[in-house]
């Protein structure tokens, strides 16, 4: 690998200002000092300094985030917020995208990365990742909803949902006259759980995603960012 990329993918600077780091002499390779970025280096045996601090390389970066309402899941956008615009600068040098997407009103857990074989699998129907949401709903659901939903649903011309889960959490009205359930589904389709308990002449009130196959939301507050391991998720 490259020394500039090295560098820029370990999260020193961008490529602009890793090449002005290594003209100052600030990159040392196996106790050599650096200047050309365009050596070659090998991540895993040789030892790369950066103002004599070891630099342990770190391909990629996985990053769970507690998405609010009204930003949108996208790497960039002229009208809205985005949630790579929630992260702090030691991640502008990795070219991380969100996996999957959220609704824009939808709240959550959404996971970021610059690892797209990981991400590819996460998404892939054939994986069967759950995803759990905590639903407010317009009514209660009866036993032929909750049957209905669990067992799928034609949303579209050539599409029939999966086999859900769905949990009650409380037959009472709440606060807001909402009722409140937790769905599981494994796929991700435009606004499914939306079109979902639409199908079931229902309405969705209020929708936070709380897991995301083995990652979990927990105490993470709205627009909090937490790193976790590869290990953490699948």
């Amino acid at each position: 690998m490259r020394l500039d990329k090295f560098l820029a993918n370990s999260g020193i600077g961008t490529r602009k200002e890793v090449k002005e780091i290594l003209k100052n002499k600030k990159v040392s390779v196996n106790n050599v000092f650096v200047k050309d970025g365009k050596i070659h280096v090998d991540e895993e045996k040789d030892i790369v300094k950066y103002e004599n601090k070891i630099i342990n390389y770190k391909p990629f970066v996985y990053i769970m985030m507690n998405k609010p309402a009204g930003v949108i899941s996208a790497t960039e956008d002229s009208h809205h917020k985005t949630v790579i615009d929630l992260l702090n600068d030691e991640y502008r040098t990795y070219d991380i995208f969100p996996v999957g997407r959220l609704d824009i009103d939808t709240e959550g857990l959404i996971l970021l990365t610059n690892d797209g074989i990981l991400s590819h699998n996460l998404l892939s129907p054939k994986k069967h990742v759950d995803k759990k949401y905590y639903v407010k709903i317009a009514k209660k659901l009866n036993e032929n909803d909750i049957k209905i939903l669990e067992n799928g649903i034609k949303l579209e011309e050539n599409f029939v949902t999966k086999k859900a889960k769905v949990e009650i959490i409380s037959e009472d009205l709440c606060e807001n006259d909402d009722n409140q359930v937790y769905i599981t589904i494994s796929e991700g389709k435009f606004h499914q759980v939306k079109k979902m308990l639409e199908a079931v002449n229902n309405k969705v009130c209020y929708l936070k995603r709380v897991s995301f196959g083995k990652l979990k939301l927990d105490d993470l507050a709205l627009g909090e960012v937490k790193e976790v391991n590869l290990e953490d998720i699948i």
